[in-house]
């Protein structure tokens, strides 16, 4: 047994749920971190190599996005022990049955996460009734359609390129994870005069140093194929996305990628965290020490969680995007120029404001 607790202090968690339905196969776990600042949301995550540290861990993720982005939500996060490309029957009878489990865990509201999207969000909305980026026929604002989490990691870059003297107009980029946040991220970037060099997947990496052509690669991942099915650029390992040299290097895939014994592999300027947990927090040290530039993931990455409130709270697209860069561009340049000011981690910085806005919340509760 994971023991969790070896991570809680006096925010949470608040509880940690593990369900079990040996019936249709379900081993689920729901960690709710804080519930300080309203009811927790956060994603559902489906991948056959999850566990309860992970979904904790993410869980603290969600409560200090939450409070950073000033939502009125605290922090959950749940992932179920499953390939996500199972056949469609089976996933909708899984992800229907961990609804109904979770039916009186009524201060967590699930998300989309890696392994489920909208269609997932219907069925348990329609099992339970509460669930946010659900499809629009049915009231939701499709956050990974729309692509709210790279729209808000471009913003972060907006504002983080004044801080390391760099020009967006033909800057080299890199999306390590090439899926709904990664794409979008590049997608944005592309309209501001980035190019694309190089994308990864499960399956390789496809670099190209004279640039990739965005549309054309989201286009044939949404035909099913993969990054290296791209025709006009090298093929090479999944994990060789770190090697290549560029400006802005995006993460967009599992925790804990950069780490101590690979960070000095990455030669960049910039780096929005686009997944949740990245790096390590030695890896962070290191490439601060080195002059790179990290925008926090719970900073950056918040566009969807923004957006998945918005939803839950009656409101349209329009209103997402917008809150979505007033929020993303206020909490960015806030938390890099107390970094600047104080010669901290821009990390330390943000968990310093988003910490005290939980802890603010507390003092509220009885």
């Amino acid at each position: 047994m994971e023991n969790i607790f070896e991570f809680a202090d006096d925010l949470g968690p608040a509880k940690i749920v593990h369900i079990y339905d040996p019936k249709v196969g379900l081993k689920a776990v729901v960690a709710v971190d804080n519930v300080a600042c309203g009811p927790s949301i956060g994603g559902l995550r489906m991948a056959p190599d999850v566990s309860a540290t992970e979904a904790f861990r993410l869980a603290r993720a969600m409560t200090l996005k939450n409070a950073a982005a000033g939502l009125p939500h605290g922090g959950g996060k749940s992932v179920i022990w499953g390939d996500p490309k199972m056949a469609p029957e089976d996933k909708e009878r899984l992800i229907r049955a961990f609804a109904r489990a979770i039916r009186n865990l009524v201060e967590y509201i699930p998300g989309p996460d890696m392994g489920t999207d909208e269609r997932c969000m219907a069925w348990i909305k329609d099992e339970i009734g509460r669930a946010v980026g659900l499809p629009p026929e049915i009231g939701g604002i499709p956050l990974d359609e729309i692509g709210a989490t790279g729209f808000g990691l471009q913003v972060s870059v907006d504002v983080a390129r004044k801080f390391c003297g760099l020009n967006l107009r033909g800057a080299r980029i890199v999306v390590q994870g090439f899926g709904s946040v990664g794409k979008h991220a590049a997608r944005f970037l592309a309209k501001e005069g980035t190019v694309l060099v190089a994308a990864a997947d499960s399956h390789g990496t496809v670099f190209n140093p004279k640039g990739i052509d965005v549309e054309r690669l989201i286009a044939l991942k949404h035909a099913g194929e993969n990054v290296t099915d791209y025709a006009e650029g090298e093929k090479l390992k999944p994990d060789a996305v770190i090697d290549i040299e560029c400006e802005i290097w995006i993460p967009a895939a599992r925790p804990d990628v950069i780490r101590k014994d690979n960070v000095a592999r990455l030669k960049t300027k910039l780096i929005p965290q686009g997944a949740n947990i990245p790096f390590t927090p030695e890896a962070e040290r290191i490439l601060d020490e080195k002059g790179i530039l990290v925008i926090p993931d719970f900073i950056a990455n918040a566009g969807g969680v923004i957006c998945a409130s918005v939803e839950y709270h009656g409101g349209t697209q329009t209103q997402a995007f917008e809150t979505i860069e007033e929020k993303i561009r206020t909490n960015t340049d806030q938390v890099l120029e107390h970094a600047r000011k104080t010669g901290s981690l821009p990390r330390q910085s943000a968990l310093s404001l988003a910490t005290e806005r939980v802890k603010r919340a507390i003092t509220y509760r009885h």
